[in-house]
């Protein structure tokens, strides 16, 4: 049977619902700002290699956030427009509530919520399950960066950024420049990393991997013009 919260068990359960995940977490909170206590207990999930889901809804996240999350291999990002659920679940409980996911609203404000248990409402579990997974599947996933994605082709949005945002990585071009410096075209040397395990192609997106990191290339986004990847000047595909 679902359980009334009131402030202080919001937060109390919503503790207990991440220690406790052993399978999977998902966060669904309109405002992210995270206090020292929730960092902890997320960075322990990414060490044991727990599948971590956080959807958010305001496009600016704190610089606090970005750096800390950006490291975190398990832990998924996604931005979704219009979003104003705030939702927690692991695989056994979930929490429905007016809490977001913001060290001030944990501390000052008044809130409600409902524990549900997964083995007292199968039902209603399973109901909210397919929900958080529906706006999962409508939010666009946020790379490592924690920088949203966007949909501009890949040359395009290099080529511009090109122009603003390299100029302090003398040392790294990017690939479309790179790929100008090898005689290549950009979607030849995207391809090219592809092959080389440097890059991921997921849903008509480029991913880094962890070997690209390890080779010296890096994620960036552009504010005006979208995400581009840097690669060490001196790089030959």
């Amino acid at each position: 049977m679902a359980k009334f919260l009131n402030t202080s068990a919001t937060n109390y359960f919503l503790e207990e619902l991440i220690k406790n995940a052993k399978d999977r977490l998902i966060l669904i909170s309109p405002f992210l700002k995270l206090n020292d206590r929730m960092k902890e207990l997320l960075a322990d999930k990414n060490r044991l290699k727990i599948d971590v889901r956080i959807v958010y809804g305001k496009s600016e996240l704190q610089p606090e956030e970005i750096n800390w999350l950006k490291e975190l291999t398990y832990i998924r990002t996604s931005f979704c427009k219009n979003l104003h659920a705030k939702c927690y679940m692991n695989e056994e409980l979930a929490i429905i509530t007016s809490l977001n996911l913001y060290e001030f609203s944990q501390v000052n404000n008044n809130e409600m919520g409902v524990l549900i248990r997964r083995d007292g409402d199968a039902e209603l579990y399973k109901d909210a399950y397919e929900e958080a997974q529906r706006i999962i599947r409508i939010s666009d996933e946020v790379r490592i960066t924690l920088e949203r994605v966007t949909t501009e082709p890949k040359g395009e949005a290099e080529s511009k950024a090109d122009v603003e945002d390299s100029s302090d990585k003398v040392d790294k071009l990017t690939t479309s420049k790179l790929a100008q410096k090898l005689g290549m075209k950009t979607g030849e040397l995207l391809e090219r990393f592809v092959e080389m395990g440097l890059l991921e192609h997921r849903d008509g997106k480029h991913y880094i991997t962890a070997k690209g990191k390890e080779v010296g290339g890096e994620f960036r986004m552009s504010p005006k013009f979208g995400p581009y990847f840097l690669w060490p000047e001196s790089f030959t595909a």
